[in-house]
């Protein structure tokens, strides 16, 4: 059987940058023997060694900042000026984790009784597949199996370069390229794989889930997302609309949590748009090699011509494109998939931009009469991965936040990547 050759397709160009080789069925069915034999070998590591490895993968993953934002920029459309934070947050979050764990790997000791000893211990399970997003740079990490999204290919072999680098043995990390949904329900399918992690779309966590299902195994997914944001009469108009424009227009809304849409408290809606309309007057859209672009293209042809078959819908529907005037908006580059930031005015639950993810630079806002309305409002919906409370009165936003359905419920904050967080 030929092997597949998968191509990233340049966001900012649409003109192909890269080219990687898949595996043949034949080579992909030995990665889980592989890891398994490399889980036996690697368990009985000392955690103080494990630690060691990791402390100096770190340290070499904080020292390619440059080289690493440049490629997120190329494969992604991530603005530059971004991309040395997001390893910073990812290397803030890996010390986290390591000053917690010995702690959090520690037995756990029984309840005390004349002639018995009891205690938990915490086992490393096996070989985990774990195949993440392409806004995703920063996968998780145990004895893995990673898949890249074809669209950042370079980040598992970043991984799987530092890694070894820093004393890790053979195949305790290992990565394949495809862009097969069968070879990757064939591995998911493996009895040797103890555990797996998707990061990615319904229909693809839908599929994962399918293919896991005639065997007992864990899969932990993280899917779409629908992330409101209530902004109540009291707030502080100026600093809420900085936060909430950010939350929603960072990496071109393609963010998992990216605020999707906005609930206002009606006394003070036209004054909070007003502020909103001032904030996205700064904002510039255009090449992300530019370090004073702060918006870059949208992932895909697919995904511009989704996000504006929202913004459509919603116009058709009665809402309006309240975006103010901005030079940039009008003049990006021509042969990228860029879309520019959008304000919409009078959004509702008719709208399409309102009920289904958008994954893109959308603001669509919605007034609402009181705290009851918001509330019921950001529950309707199918998805719960964050939403945002904004206030003056945090214990107001505490109790608001005990009947919102979200996984995260920020009060005064969004889409933060606390290194504390698990996500």
């Amino acid at each position: 059987m030929s092997t597949e050759t998968i191509t990233t397709v340049s966001p900012s160009t649409n003109n192909a940058i890269l080219t990687r080789s898949g595996l043949a069925d034949s080579e992909l069915a030995l990665l889980p023997a592989t890891a398994t034999q490399a889980f036996i070998d690697y368990r009985r590591t000392p955690l103080k060694k494990r630690q060691q490895i990791v402390a100096k993968a770190l340290e070499l993953l904080d020292d390619r900042q440059d080289v690493l934002a440049k490629e997120l920029a190329e494969q992604m459309g991530r603005p530059i000026a971004y991309g040395a934070k997001e390893i910073t947050t990812a290397v803030i979050r890996g010390k986290y984790l390591l000053k917690i764990s010995d702690d959090a790997l520690k037995d756990t000791e029984g309840e005390p009784e004349n002639g018995f000893k009891r205690y938990i211990q915490k086992l490393p399970i096996g070989p985990v597949l774990v195949i993440f997003a392409w806004n995703v740079s920063h996968p998780p990490l145990m004895l893995v199996i990673l898949k890249p999204s074809p669209q950042t290919p370079t980040i598992a072999e970043h991984i799987h370069g530092i890694f070894s680098e820093a004393g890790l043995p053979p195949n305790v990390i290992q990565y394949f390229h495809s862009g097969s949904m069968a070879q990757i329900e064939n591995i998911a399918k493996s009895p040797q794989i103890r555990l797996i992690c998707f990061t990615g779309s319904v229909a693809g966590g839908l599929a994962v889930q399918r293919a896991a299902a005639d065997r007992i195994v864990s899969v932990g997914l993280e899917l779409g997302g629908k992330d409101p944001a209530y902004v109540r009469a009291d707030v502080e108009v100026k600093w809420a609309a900085e936060e909430i424009v950010d939350g929603a227009i960072f990496n071109s809304g393609q963010s998992c949590c990216s605020i999707e849409r906005v609930y206002v408290a009606e006394k003070i809606h036209d004054k909070f748009i007003a502020a909103i309309q001032e904030v996205l007057k700064s904002y510039k859209l255009g090449d992300p090699l530019s370090r004073d672009t702060n918006v870059g293209p949208v992932v895909s042809k697919r995904a511009a011509e989704l996000i504006n078959s929202q913004i459509q819908d919603a116009i058709n529907k009665g809402a309006t494109n309240a975006t103010p005037d901005n030079q940039s908006f009008k003049s990006a580059p021509p042969d990228g998939n860029y879309v520019p930031p959008t304000l919409l005015l009078g959004a509702t639950h008719d709208m399409d931009v309102m009920n289904d993810e958008t994954f893109g630079p959308v603001i669509p806002v919605m007034k609402v009469g009181d705290d009851e309305e918001a509330v019921r409002l950001m529950n309707d919906s199918e998805y719960g991965l964050t939403a945002s409370i904004w206030t003056a009165d945090v214990s107001a936003g505490e109790r608001l936040a005990q009947d919102i359905e979200a996984g995260t419920v920020f009060v005064n904050r969004c889409d933060y990547p606390s290194p504390v967080s698990h996500f």
